[in-house]
C-alpha cells in the first residue's frame, strides 16, 4: 500500500462510470462543486450518460454525512473520504495562464487549492478529457486518466486468423472424416482458449478447425451459405462458426469497415431464425456535428431512422443476395411486418428483458464498460448477445482503444467456454474500400 493521496474528479469520470466512487481505495476524493453542476445539466435523457449522471447523485444523496463539505465524508472500512468542495474564484496561477473562466479552469483551480491546503500529500486530477490533461501538464499539476476499466493487452485486436504449422497430417485427416478429433490428440505448443478458431497446417493439407470446449473436440470449420451470404475468407468462416453455435452465448467480432461484421453476424441471425422468438439489431445514436435527437424533424421513429439506416443497408445486402421471388426473401418481410426481425436504437431496450431472442449491437466500440455489462445482463433464458465494432473508429471523445465497452467485454470474457471472439482483418466490401481503409 501506497502513500496516501487527493483525487479530485472531473464530471466525465462520473459520467463514464457512476460507481467510481469504489475505486479509490484508502485514498480520499474530492468532487469540485463546478462537477455537480454540470452533472445536472445531463440528468434529463434516456442515454447511459443521462442515468449515470442520475444514478450518481442517487448514491451521493445517500451519504447524508455532515462531513461532506467539511472534513469529509467515511467511504467505509479500508477506503479514504468524500468532500464536495467550492472554488469561488481561479487560482492566481489559473488565472495567469488561463484567464478565461471555464468549468475546467475552476477544476483546475480546486486541484490546486487543495494541494496547497495538503503540501504533504500528493493531489491528482482524474479526468477522462486529453486536452484538460494537457493543460494540467501544462501547468506541471499531476493528472491521471480514469483506468480503472482500461484494458491492458491489446494485441489480440490486431491479428487475424491463427496459423499453426507443423501437424501431423493423419490428424487432419481424421478430423475430415469423423468431423472432430479430441484435444488430447494434439500437443501445441500454446494452448488453445475455448472457441478458439485456427489453420491446423501439415507438410501436404490442412483445415478450419475450431476448439469446442463442450466437446472438448478439435472440430471442422464448414463454409455455408448463410441466407445468400458466403464467407469470403478464413476469418469469415470463422465467424460463422462461432455465431451458429447456440452453447455460445455471447460474441465479440472487431474489425475494420468493410470487413463483413454485422452482415454476417445479421446472415447467421436469420438462418436460424426458428431458434429465437426474435432477433434484434440496435445501434447506439452517435449525435452528429454536436445536434441532438431534438434537432432533427419528425417523431421518434423518424429522428432515429438516419442513425438505423447502416443497419437497413445490411438488411438490403442479404435481400439482394436471396434475389427476387424466393421464400428466404418472403420469410424476411414476413418477420419484418410482424416484428420478430427489429431495428431499434440501442438506448430504448433498457428495462427489457431479452429472453430467445438473437441480439446484435452494432458499432459498440462506442459504449463504456458499464453500458455493456447493462446490455449483457439484459439477457435472459435462451438469447443470444453479439456485439460488432471496429476499435478504430471511436466517436466518443472520452472512450478510445483500450476503455471502451468492447475491447473491455473481450478482455474479461476472453478463455470463458460461453464465450468467443474473431477478429476480422481482411475487407471484403470492395477493392476500393480495402484500400481506403489501409491507407487513409
Amino acid at each position: 500500500m501506497g502513500a496516501k493521496k487527493n483525487f479530485i474528479l472531473d464530471t466525465n469520470v462520473i459520467l463514464h462510470d457512476y460507481k467510481c466512487l469504489d475505486n479509490f481505495e484508502e485514498n480520499d476524493i474530492y468532487i469540485p462543486f463546478v462537477v455537480l453542476e454540470e452533472l445536472d445539466k445531463f440528468k434529463k435523457g434516456n442515454e447511459q450518460i443521462n442515468f449515470n449522471a442520475r444514478a450518481f447523485v442517487r448514491e451521493l444523496d445517500l451519504i447524508t454525512d455532515d462531513n461532506l463539505f467539511k472534513k469529509g465524508a467515511d467511504l467505509g472500512m479500508g477506503r479514504g473520504k468524500l468532500y464536495i468542495v467550492n472554488t469561488p474564484t481561479d487560482h492566481d496561477r489559473i488565472s495567469e495562464a488561463f484567464p478565461e473562466r471555464t468549468n475546467d479552469n475552476r477544476i483546475l483551480s480546486t486541484l490546486l487549492n487543495i494541494a496547497e491546503k495538503h503540501p504533504k500529500m500528493k493531489s491528482i486530477l482524474v479526468t477522462k478529457d486529453i486536452n484538460l490533461r494537457m493543460k494540467a501538464r501544462s501547468l506541471g499539476l499531476p493528472v491521471e486518466d480514469y483506468i480503472n476499466d482500461k484494458v491492458t493487452d491489446i494485441d489480440i485486436f490486431g491479428e487475424g486468423e491463427r496459423t499453426i504449422e507443423g501437424i501431423d497430417p493423419d490428424l487432419i485427416d481424421k478430423i475430415y472424416a469423423q468431423g472432430g478429433v479430441s484435444i488430447d490428440e494434439f500437443n501445441f505448443e500454446t494452448p488453445l482458449t475455448p472457441n478458439q478458431c485456427c489453420i491446423l497446417k501439415s507438410d501436404r493439407n490442412s483445415v478450419l478447425a475450431r476448439y469446442n470446449p463442450f466437446t472438448q473436440k478439435i472440430k471442422k470449420v464448414e463454409k455455408e451459405n448463410h441466407f445468400g451470404i458466403q464467407p469470403r475468407n478464413a476469418e469469415q468462416s470463422f465467424a460463422f462458426e462461432v455465431l451458429n453455435d447456440p452453447e455460445i452465448k455471447l460474441v465479440g467480432l472487431t474489425g475494420k469497415a468493410g470487413t463483413g461484421k454485422t452482415l454476417i453476424a445479421l446472415a447467421s441471425a436469420l438462418k436460424q431464425n426458428h431458434s429465437y422468438h426474435q432477433i434484434l439489431l440496435a445501434r447506439p445514436i452517435v449525435s452528429l456535428s454536436n445536434k441532438d435527437l431534438g434537432y432533427l424533424p419528425g417523431d421518434e421513429k423518424q429522428k432515429i431512422a438516419p442513425y438505423m439506416q447502416p443497419l437497413f443497408d445490411n438488411l438490403n445486402v442479404i435481400k439482394a443476395a436471396l434475389g427476387t421471388g424466393g421464400s428466404e426473401l418472403r420469410l424476411i418481410e414476413e418477420m419484418q411486418r410482424t416484428g420478430q426481425l427489429e431495428i431499434e436504437a440501442l438506448a430504448y431496450i433498457r428495462g427489457r428483458s431479452l429472453s430467445q431472442t438473437f441480439c446484435i449491437i452494432d458499432e459498440a466500440q462506442n459504449l463504456t464498460p458499464h453500458e455493456v455489462k447493462t446490455i449483457i445482463t439484459r439477457a435472459g433464458e435462451g438469447a443470444k448477445m453479439v456485439f460488432t465494432g471496429d476499435l478504430q473508429q471511436i466517436d466518443s471523445p472520452y472512450l478510445d482503444s483500450q476503455s471502451n465497452g468492447l475491447a473491455y467485454m473481450i478482455d474479461k470474457m476472453k478463455g470463458q467456454n460461453l464465450f468467443a471472439h474473431i477478429n476480422l482483418v481482411k475487407g471484403e466490401r470492395s477493392e476500393l474500400s480495402e484500400l481506403a481503409s489501409n491507407l487513409l
